[in-house]
């Protein structure tokens, strides 16, 4: 059904201080045959990053990835002085086709007592040889444990929104106009950097019980490997941070049975972040929920010309 990879670049920066998108495009490709690439931390104009000569690293990664068609989420939009732009953010890149792309702003309520930016979730419905599929990619604030909770949450809004939509669809509107309806899939997969660690308060948020009959989510790392605890993803091949896992993918329950290999790369250092692999198989319809760990599936649906 799909083969995902999910990673947080550091503004395709490297353990070397050398920032170089083409790097990150090739080690991706070495890690999986990916359908989808989410990629978290990709600037667009930032002199002042270390190593950065403000590079469009979407650009970037766009040449590199050509069999891929490539959305960019900046979070961060600001004017650069020079007539430019200033961006940062989520991008996501898949050869399957892309019915509707959403870039969601979340929650950013002021803590004067941390440092803090904007955040965003990018969201594609793909379409897979098992259906429609909601991908999202997200960075969820790093400093402020309020800001954060409220960005889970907000993620947790989306979802029951979605699924909503799913279980209750809307009146189709003319074909090719704005109120046309196109797949609202309750199937989703939530990935990124989160910035909290498993079993947290905030994990457990995001992963809490719904109040409706939205379907929970399921961290897809715990569902694939039970009782074996998160391999870090940050603090690996330095230690500026702590040796913990900060990057997850979250499964919406249509989609556990089906939860291929789930991997954390752990032997390159193209970033500071380790990169998620994460494999879906079969159709999404009811099948028994053997959660163990599986080789992933081979099927691949149509590749997509990419819209210009």
């Amino acid at each position: 059904m799909l083969n995902l990879l999910s990673w947080n670049v550091q503004w395709c920066r490297g353990i070397d201080g050398r920032v170089d998108p083409a790097r990150i495009a090739r080690t991706a490709r070495d890690i999986a045959d990916f359908d989808v690439l989410c990629l978290q931390e990709v600037a667009i104009g930032f002199r002042r990053l270390p190593g950065s000569a403000g590079e469009d690293q979407f650009a970037a990664l766009a040449a590199a990835l050509p069999d891929h068609c490539g959305y960019f989420g900046p979070a961060t939009d600001l004017d650069d002085g020079g007539g430019g732009r200033r961006q940062f953010g989520n991008a996501i890149f898949t050869r399957l086709p892309v019915h509707q792309v959403f870039r969601h702003l979340l929650p950013w309520p002021p803590d004067p007592a941390t440092p803090s930016m904007q955040r965003l979730a990018l969201e594609l419905v793909i379409e897979t040889s098992g259906g429609p599929l909601r991908v999202v990619t997200t960075h969820l604030e790093y400093y402020s444990p309020s800001i954060r909770m409220a960005q889970v949450h907000a993620l947790r809004a989306l979802h029951s929104q979605a699924c909503g939509h799913a279980a209750r669809p809307r009146p189709g509107g003319v074909p090719g106009e704005p109120f046309d309806v196109s797949p609202s899939p309750a199937n989703t997969v939530i990935c990124g950097d989160f910035n909290f660690v498993p079993h947290g308060t905030d994990y457990t948020a995001m992963t809490a019980p719904f109040d409706d009959a939205t379907a929970p989510l399921h961290d897809a790392w715990a569902e694939c490997h039970p009782g074996r605890e998160h391999p870090p993803t940050v603090g690996v091949h330095e230690d500026r941070f702590p040796r913990e896992c900060w990057d997850f993918a979250f499964v919406s329950r249509g989609l556990v049975p089906h939860l291929g290999q789930v991997r954390i790369i752990g032997d390159t250092d193209a970033s500071d972040h380790q990169p998620l692999a994460l494999a879906l198989r079969g159709d999404p319809g009811p099948v028994p929920a053997i959660l163990t760990d599986r080789e992933p599936d081979t099927d691949r649906a149509r590749p997509v010309s990419c819209p210009r």
